[in-house]
This record gives C-alpha cells, sequence and structure tokens, in this order.
C-alpha cells in the first residue's frame, strides 16, 4: 500500500519500526523470566510477529513513528509490570478474567509492599531507556496519506484477529506448532509461549463451552434421580460457616519450629476433639481470588471444569444459582452472609441473593470494631456472628457464611496495634513472622467463639476453614529451612500449596474424625450430612461420586486409590460430574424462571 511505500524513504525508520516492537517483546518476558532459557524459537517467533503487528497498526492510525512506538512500549511496560506484581502476590500471572476483577484489585492494591528484585529494576531501566529512544523517532506520514491509512489499518486489524485466531484451534496449537496448552499451570503457559501470547490463547475459555453430549433435560432428570423424599427433617441445627481469609498451616509443606504453638486450638481440634470432623482442605487458589473457595463450597462446583483464573461470581452467576443457601431456606433456615469488608468485593452485593441469602451484612454494619492493622478482627468478626444469633427468633435454624478479612496480606508492614509474638528459628522472616501471629489471633477467636456456642441450648454446627494459602514469600523461609525451592519442588509438593485445615464442630454429640483429604466443592455436603439434613439431589450426587475422586480441585484430583492426577487426565470418569456442574451454572436457574 501507498503509505508502507513512504516509510522505505527513511530506512532508518523501517529498521526501527521492526526492531523496537522486538526489544519491547523482550524487555516484557524479562519482567518475569529468562525468555532465552524457558521459550522455545517457534514461539518467540510468533510473539515477535504479534508485536510487529501491533506496531504497525498504531503507526497507520496515528501516522507519527514515535506515538506508535512509545505507545505499544508504554502499554506493556506498565502491563508487565504489574504482572510482575501479581504473579509475586498470588504466584500466577494476569489472566484475561482478571478484567473482570479489576475494581476489586483496586480496592486492596494499596495493602501490598510493591518491591522490584534487580532483574526487574534493570528491566524497568531498560523500558525508559527504549521510550527514550523511540521519543526521537520522528518520522511523519504527510496528511495526504491518510485515505491510505485507513485501508491499512483495518487490513492489519483484520491480520491481527485472524492472527490471535489461530491459537484458538487445538489443531493448530498442538499439532502444528506444538506449543504448550496446559491451561491448569497458566504460570508455565506463560513462560513457554510468552506473557501476550499466553493471554490471547487463555481469551479462548473467557466463556464456557457446553460439555460434549451434554444436553440439560437430561441432566434434570438424571439428577432427580438422586432427590430423597422431601421429609421434614427431624432437628435443623444452627449452621456456621467461617470461611477465614488465609488461614492456612505452613507447616503442611514442611518441618520448622517457632518459639510457641502459633495455633494451638486448632491443632487440638484437629488432633480427635469431641463432635469434631477433621482435616485438610483442598482448594483451588493460591494467594487470592478468595471468591472462588467460597464459590465451591456453597455451589458443590469445582474450578477444575472452569477455564484457570476465572471468578465465576463475576462471570457466570447472573441469576438465581442453586446452593447451600437456597437449598437450607427451602428447609426454613434464615440464611445470613456476612463479611467485614466492602459489598462490591467479588460482586458479593450481586451475587448474595442469587445464591439465596436473605440477609447480608458487610462493612459498615460493624459498628465500632476492634481492627488488628488495617483490618476487621476476627475477634470483632466472630462477635457479630454471636450478635446475629442472638437477634433471631429463638428456635429459629440459622445458617450464617462468613468470610473474615483480618488475615488479608500484606505481611511486612508495621502497625500500632499489632505486635507479632510467634517467631521461627533459623528464618529471619518479617512476613512469616506476622503471618503466623495473625494465625494465633484467629486461633484465639475461634476458641471464644466455640466456648460461646458450648454454653447455648440451641444444637449449633460451626465450619472453619481457610480460602487460601499466603504467597510465596511467606512461605520461603520455610522451604529453605528444609533446603528446598518452589521451582525444584515436585507436582505432589506443590499441590500442599492449596491445602488448608478445617473442622466441624458442634456443640452436640456428632460422630468424630480426624485426618479427612477432601476438597472445597465437597465440604458443602459434608457440613449437611454432619447436621443430620437432607441433601439436594446435586449434592446427594456429589455425596455418591466423592467415592470415586475424593479430592477435585484445579490444582489436581486424587482417586480413591490414592492416585495423583488432575482434571484433564480424567475426562471419562469426570463426564458426569462437568454436565452437571454446567447444568447447575447456565441451566438450572432457567427451569425457575431465572
Amino acid at each position: 500500500m501507498k503509505f508502507l511505500k513512504k516509510i522505505k524513504e527513511s530506512r532508518l525508520n523501517l529498521i526501527l519500526l521492526l526492531l523496537y516492537p522486538i526489544v519491547t517483546f523482550y524487555l516484557l518476558e524479562w519482567f518475569t523470566h529468562n525468555p532465552w532459557k524457558t521459550m522455545k524459537a517457534t514461539p518467540q517467533v510468533l510473539n515477535i510477529v504479534m508485536f510487529e503487528l501491533v506496531a504497525l497498526l498504531l503507526f497507520a492510525l496515528f501516522g507519527r513513528l514515535h506515538a506508535a512506538l512509545m505507545t505499544e512500549t508504554l502499554f506493556f511496560f506498565l502491563y508487565g509490570l504489574v504482572n510482575y506484581f501479581v504473579l509475586n502476590f498470588r504466584s500466577v500471572p494476569i489472566q484475561p478474567w482478571d478484567l473482570f476483577s479489576i475494581s476489586t484489585a483496586a480496592s486492596v492494591a494499596d495493602n501490598y509492599e510493591y518491591t522490584l528484585d534487580k532483574q526487574a529494576l534493570l528491566v524497568v531501566i531498560g523500558f525508559l531507556v527504549l521510550l527514550i529512544l523511540e521519543f526521537f523517532c520522528r518520522y511523519t506520514l504527510k496528511k495526504g496519506t491518510w485515505k491510505f491509512r485507513i485501508p491499512t489499518a483495518a487490513v492489519v486489524c483484520a491480520l491481527l484477529v485472524a492472527f490471535g485466531g489461530m491459537f484458538h484451534s487445538d489443531e493448530i496449537v498442538q499439532q502444528k506448532l506444538r506449543l504448550y496448552d496446559k491451561l491448569f499451570t497458566p504460570t508455565t503457559i506463560s513462560f513457554k509461549n510468552g506473557t501476550a501470547l499466553a493471554f490471547v490463547m487463555e481469551l479462548r475459555y473467557i466463556s464456557v463451552d457446553k460439555p460434549a453430549g451434554y444436553n440439560a433435560d437430561a441432566a434434570r432428570e438424571e439428577l432427580a434421580a438422586y432427590a430423597h423424599p422431601s421429609e421434614e427433617p427431624e432437628k435443623k441445627p444452627n449452621i456456621i460457616v467461617i470461611m477465614d481469609e488465609a488461614f492456612s498451616d505452613p507447616a503442611v509443606l514442611a518441618d520448622f519450629q517457632t518459639n510457641e504453638d502459633y495455633m494451638p486450638f486448632m491443632h487440638s481440634m484437629m488432633d480427635g476433639a469431641d463432635n469434631t470432623v477433621s482435616g485438610w482442605l483442598n482448594v483451588s487458589v493460591l494467594g487470592g481470588n478468595t471468591a472462588n473457595t467460597e464459590f465451591e463450597y456453597l455451589t458443590g462446583n469445582t474450578m477444575a471444569f472452569l477455564p484457570t483464573g476465572s471468578i465465576p461470581y463475576q462471570q457466570y452467576i447472573k441469576a438465581e444459582t442453586p446452593s447451600m443457601a437456597s437449598h437450607l431456606a427451602s428447609l426454613g433456615y434464615k440464611t445470613v452472609a456476612m463479611h467485614p469488608y466492602k459489598a462490591t468485593g467479588w460482586d458479593r452485593d450481586k451475587v448474595y441473593p442469587d445464591l439465596g441469602f436473605q440477609e447480608m451484612h458487610f462493612l459498615p454494619d460493624y459498628k465500632n470494631p476492634l481492627l488488628v492493622r488495617e483490618y476487621v478482627s476476627d475477634k470483632s468478626d466472630f462477635e457479630k456472628i454471636i450478635e446475629t444469633y442472638e437477634k433471631k427468633e429463638p428456635g429459629e435454624p440459622l445458617f450464617v457464611f462468613n468470610v473474615t478479612m483480618q488475615n488479608h496480606s500484606s505481611y511486612t508492614e508495621s502497625f500500632d496495634n499489632f505486635q507479632p509474638d510467634i517467631t521461627v528459628e533459623g528464618a529471619n522472616s518479617t512476613a512469616l513472622n506476622n503471618y503466623l501471629s495473625l494465625m494465633k489471633l484467629s486461633d484465639e477467636a475461634l476458641q471464644e467463639l466455640i466456648a460461646y456456642f458450648e454454653g447455648q441450648e440451641e444444637e449449633t454446627i460451626i465450619v472453619f476453614f481457610g480460602d487460601h494459602q499466603p504467597t510465596n514469600s511467606v512461605v520461603e523461609p520455610v522451604w529453605k529451612l528444609n533446603g528446598k525451592r518452589n521451582a525444584t519442588l515436585t507436582e505432589e509438593e506443590l499441590s500442599r500449596r492449596y491445602k488448608v485445615p478445617f473442622i466441624i464442630w458442634a456443640n452436640y454429640d456428632i460422630e468424630e474424625t480426624t485426618g479427612v483429604e477432601t476438597s472445597a466443592n465437597y465440604l458443602g455436603f459434608q457440613t449437611l450430612q454432619a447436621a443430620g439434613l437432607p441433601l439436594p439431589d446435586y449434592f446427594s450426587y456429589l455425596a455418591a461420586f466423592s467415592g470415586e475422586a475424593p479430592v477435585i480441585s484445579a490444582n489436581h484430583v486424587e482417586l480413591k486409590d490414592g492416585t495423583f492426577t488432575n482434571a484433564d487426565d480424567q475426562k471419562d470418569l469426570l463426564s458426569g460430574y462437568r454436565g452437571y456442574q454446567y447444568y447447575q451454572i447456565f441451566d438450572a436457574s432457567k427451569r425457575n424462571g431465572g
């Protein structure tokens, strides 16, 4: 095209138009990894082609070489910087679904500590130097070329769309290009295929396709076969569920010694306490995306069948959706959701009513709470639970689902209202010491809550578990004490990063069990079973199927014989579950007019 011919008037500018996007690509990758070590030649070339097309599109639109180059470089500089921190904070790079979570991320962004390692600092300097060099690329297309630039921009845009579309074809990705395509390992995809290309590949999963052979009517009829006769339960104990922010026990990763036990009450409960079911809960997230664990618990659905990094609360729940809350409401329970932070986080204020919660309490409802650092303490949060219990009608069964906030990251800042008292022998880590000290405060608050309900006449069950473990920066000293590094861990060792302790306790006689290995998608039906309540048809199916695969998470799957595997490698076994889940999320609401 004519405007491209204009470029040839300056061969130097043509060279710069080709060279600078390549430099931008490699600088972007260097933020998080060495591309020459992790990427083969094919993905490097594919990324460069994409960066060149973007630069050409911008040049056609702006008509000024420096504006086009600087715009592309500045965008990927900022993207790479944010991605660097996201990867450090939650161990997973930016995913397409994070675009739905920008407001939630912004609300807690000032609670993190932002530091650059030496490599990242050099990359920042490299980007700044590149921007300065691009500023002096003063080649400008003549005004009369506008009528040629518009069709050129359209053609380049079409090429970009077609180029990106190639990576949504399994045949092209797997057989022709032989790119890494394991969606359940987003960090590896990014390192092997490149940050930008991995993002484009993952865009295909921003919506959920129907499972092969899926039929809504068949799914409904098959689930109906699991339904129990609608008999009034003999008793309806109060059910209080606490999903405690970042509550975990790093001892599941490796051995370490502390000056005192950081969760003595929890350890005693897990060691065979009366009327207690306890063990390890396998979750699908790490260091963030809290809403996904509560989604799994409340609905019985698993993130293993949904795109890695997706947030069902923000993407898929747009109408009434079957959940533990809606089931308990149908049994006459008063259903209350509680979270001592902003109502808009993960769109909870919109999602909770769709899940069947009749009442919600958020930060403004907590009057003069005790703060730990900048957050409502678990002590004050649990006092709000007691207040809610005492305000209900006597004999009215109560279901509370409470998501705490006390232990949210980061763990390196100092506060006048928080004095850490746990230290780890042989590890000089502020983050680890602060984190374990927060666990101790949660442990004390839980002990007080259970002591209160031990003295109540109404039968009550308390379920307590963490939503995820903290970021790698907190637990790295534990690995170091044991001669290990995150990069050298086996898949089974890495799976321990997704384990959090849980208990189901009752103030009346229930059967005690210890050492239970389960996952968040199963804990809901296990709660109802412990309470002696009837299960909805979907939970009845899960109760039966859990015998085949006792653990299912986005991270891994464990079969009844102990086989360690993943959902992608067990498609036949999990096909029924996958279809029923699709029905529950996308079609069950239509049955009720949603």
